[in-house]
């Protein structure tokens, strides 16, 4: 497998970051990962809008552009000899001397890793609620950045099963995320999902879900909302770029419609309708009938 490292294409096996490094030193990087359909990097646009207000806010110097990033993606499929898959674009700070730094950062390191992904998507998953409570973002909003330790310690309770999700609580009780993941529910007709306010992660998906669901003219709402309001819920269900809508058949001992539930089968359809084309969600409204 190829990856690229600071424009070059390398084998994995032969990449390298200085130990000075302050995205490895001190945690200062982003990463974005999202699907490429048949040679189309599913709503790229709207991963870099996160990406480059992300770098904004951790003082790193670096623009990047949806031909920029074009250009890499053909070079790692080229390389890989592939037209689906799994790409994870990661920005660090660079290098810096020993101890925190004030200063911008003006040469950051971008690796992009890239590898095989099936064109299909997770069926259903069973759902738990984790012991390990949400953090709170580390500034004003969550950033999809290196610090996982949070997520990870999550990872631990439910273990290597790929159809498990461990669903987080914020400090409060409060429905927050999954480990990888958002979640939404349905009730009465109306899909409910928790507010970024509780300290999520605003995902890609999560975000084109919405928009889809106001273009359907199905209604929505966002909240900090209880266990309770999510366990009573007709149906559940996931997002991520990677997985994309995942139904859910059980949360803890209760059990759910799972891949027949019919807001969710509807929002899934009309998902795959759009992964070979789109660039951003503001392109819905033209689409959506």
């Amino acid at each position: 497998m190829f990856v690229y490292v600071n424009g070059k294409i390398v084998k994995k096996e032969e990449a390298r970051i200085s130990p000075f490094d302050h995205g490895f030193m001190y945690g200062l990087g982003l990463f974005e990962t999202f699907r490429v359909y048949d040679g189309h990097p599913f709503l790229l646009d709207d991963h870099l809008e996160r990406l480059n207000e992300g770098v904004r806010m951790l003082n790193i110097h670096l623009t990047l552009t949806r031909e920029q990033v074009v250009n890499i993606i053909h070079e790692l499929l080229k390389a890989n000899q592939l037209r689906n898959a799994y790409v994870r674009f990661n920005v660090s700070a660079g290098l810096g001397d020993v101890g925190l730094q004030t200063d911008a950062y003006t040469n950051p390191t971008i690796i992009v890793y890239m590898k095989d992904l099936p064109r299909s998507a997770s069926l259903e998953k069973a759902c738990k609620i984790l012991n390990t409570r949400r953090n709170s973002p580390e500034g004003e909003i969550r950033l999809k950045s290196h610090h996982y330790l949070n997520n990870i310690l999550g990872k631990r309770e439910i273990g290597q099963d790929p159809q498990v999700e461990g669903i987080f609580l914020t400090r409060d009780g409060f429905v927050a995320e999954g480990i990888v993941s958002n979640v939404f529910w349905v009730k009465q007709n109306t899909v409910y999902t928790p507010s970024i306010e509780t300290g999520i992660l605003n995902g890609i998906t999560r975000q084109f879900v919405l928009k889809m669901l106001s273009s359907l003219g199905i209604p929505y709402k966002e909240g900090f909302y209880s266990l309770e309001d999510l366990q009573t819920a007709a149906e559940i269900f996931l997002t991520n770029s990677i997985q994309e809508i995942v139904p859910v058949r059980q949360l803890e001992e209760r059990m759910y419609p799972g891949v027949e539930g019919a807001l969710t089968s509807l929002l899934k359809e009309k998902y795959e309708q759009f992964t070979h084309v789109l660039w951003t969600r503001y392109e819905l409204e033209e689409r959506v009938g």
